[in-house]
């Protein structure tokens, strides 16, 4: 994923990876104390003894500058598989039959445990009409959706998370649960985000964040959203398209970032589309981006459509568009109208 123009640039690849390499350090230097302390009171076990090797010979790895290479063909490991197990000497083309078929087992139950996170594909909500599409690049995906009936209105999500594969697609996990034991609170919209963005930063690394559209919708035709650096929101009215870009950063670079909140009145018939890179960068056989405009255009060719219309017309298009290339990136999309 990448952050929208009116969002910070990220961190480089070079600080990424220096961000990442101290993480990892600091973590097999804590588990190297543990075995230590484990080994006194247990200095016949030979399990414990041969871990401590293990974590010995990374730290030595990490020391003469070959850690997080693979052993057979030198190329780099996985940054998501080192993160969840720093140990890791072998990328995924080294990995044995039987270490290839647990790792695909493995995926699968994540991708059925991110499947249930996802809000039913019938979710109603009084005075409006809402669907989604989610479909991940993979097995498992980083981008983020949700859709909650909270303190009377309509709760609306939709974000992508820094990174690809296992390690996103538990970010995505992690937002999911921070926004729903947050949702019934009393905090008002600003004060939601807030807190969900102190509780991510406290518990990712430096170089993880996710781009994110929080919204409250009323039955009154009232909307009040945050943009924290995501794609431009579009309020597809009956007159024109309007684009609503972001109104604060991502959210996990900065402990205290604020989160401005604006605000919306839908018309009867007036809706709204949400969607993630997935959509305004896909590319077709010559590299050319799809683009927000095109976007941008589409939904207002579709204006007076509802949304499972308006979701299909721009899954068409961009098939349509991008045919004859592989798709790589998780696209999700949300579409809401407010209902007569």
């Amino acid at each position: 994923m990448e952050i929208s123009a009116a969002a910070p640039q990220t961190l480089t690849g070079k600080s990424m990876a220096t961000t990442e390499r101290t993480y990892l350090r600091g973590e097999l230097e804590r588990r190297q104390s543990q075995l230590q302390s484990a080994l006194r009171a247990h200095s016949a076990s030979p399990s414990l003894g041969a871990l401590l090797a293990e974590v010995d010979a990374a730290l030595a790895r990490m020391h003469d500058g070959t850690y997080g290479k693979c052993e057979v063909c030198q190329d780099p490991i996985e940054s998501d598989r080192l993160l969840g197990d720093p140990l890791e000497r072998l990328c995924l083309d080294h990995l044995s039959y039987e270490e290839q078929r647990a790792l695909e087992r493995d995926l699968a139950r994540a991708a059925s445990i991110q499947q249930a996170l996802l809000p039913r594909s019938d979710f109603s909500a009084i005075g409006w009409r809402v669907r989604y599409h989610y479909s991940p690049a993979g097995l498992v995906s980083g981008d983020y959706c949700d859709l909650l009936n909270s303190r009377g209105g309509l709760l609306f999500l939709l974000g992508d998370v820094s990174g690809k594969g296992v390690a996103a697609s538990m970010m995505m996990s992690h937002l999911h649960a921070t926004f729903r034991s947050l949702a019934d609170t009393d905090l008002p919209l600003e004060g939601l985000v807030e807190a969900a963005n102190r509780i991510f930063v406290e518990s990712t690394l430096a170089d993880q964040y996710a781009t994110l559209v929080v919204g409250r919708a009323w039955q009154d035709g009232t909307v009040e959203y945050v943009s924290a650096g995501h794609l431009p929101l579009l309020h597809v009215c009956a007159e024109e398209t309007r684009s609503q870009g972001a109104t604060g950063i991502p959210l996990g670079m900065f402990k205290n970032a604020q989160f401005p909140v604006q605000r919306l009145h839908l018309k009867t018939e007036d809706g709204l589309l949400l969607y993630t890179d997935g959509l305004s960068e896909a590319r077709n056989a010559n590299g050319e981006e799809y683009g927000l405009e095109r976007v941008r255009s589409l939904a207002g060719k579709y204006r007076t459509a509802s949304p499972e219309q308006l979701i299909s017309q721009c899954l068409s298009d961009v098939d349509d568009f991008s045919k004859g290339t592989k798709r790589v990136d998780d696209l999700t999309l949300l579409a809401i109208r407010r209902a007569p």
